[in-house]
């Protein structure tokens, strides 16, 4: 078993995540498993590319944390971020690089168009038992 050395504990969670580096030009889909003030754990389908500092962007705490790569697990890291946050975060930090921000309202607006189509292919199953079958 591994002891513990945080200063503080983590609380489970299930939140969707994406890792920012090499100035906004890369980009990882995460999970954050484990959450606190001062860190968290990832899971991520490859983590060797991971740099050792990177920026965390939490889409439904609206937020972005510098974070600093402690350790690597299979397919989990630890890490640590680079000044506590506090969990009500009034401005995230993407609305301080315009290219980020503008990426951000993107990727946004794609998922809505993305969740809209799927509501219609959706629609048009139900209407006839002959209905176009989709793969």
């Amino acid at each position: 078993m591994i002891s513990e050395k945080r200063q503080e504990t983590r609380k489970r969670t299930f939140l969707k995540g994406r890792i920012h580096f090499n100035k906004g030009a890369s980009t990882m889909d995460c999970l954050i498993r484990d959450f606190s003030e001062m860190g968290a754990r990832l899971e991520l389908s490859e983590t060797n590319t991971l740099p050792e500092t990177f920026d965390l962007y939490i889409p439904q705490k609206e937020m972005t944390l510098r974070s600093n790569l402690r350790w690597r697990r299979g397919d989990a890291v630890g890490v640590a971020f680079a000044e506590a946050h506090k969990p009500a975060s009034p401005e995230p930090a993407p609305a301080t690089d315009p290219s980020i921000a503008i990426l951000l309202r993107r990727i946004a607006e794609l998922e809505a168009e993305n969740a809209g189509l799927r509501s219609l292919i959706a629609t048009m199953g139900t209407g006839s038992a002959k209905g176009p079958q989709l793969a």
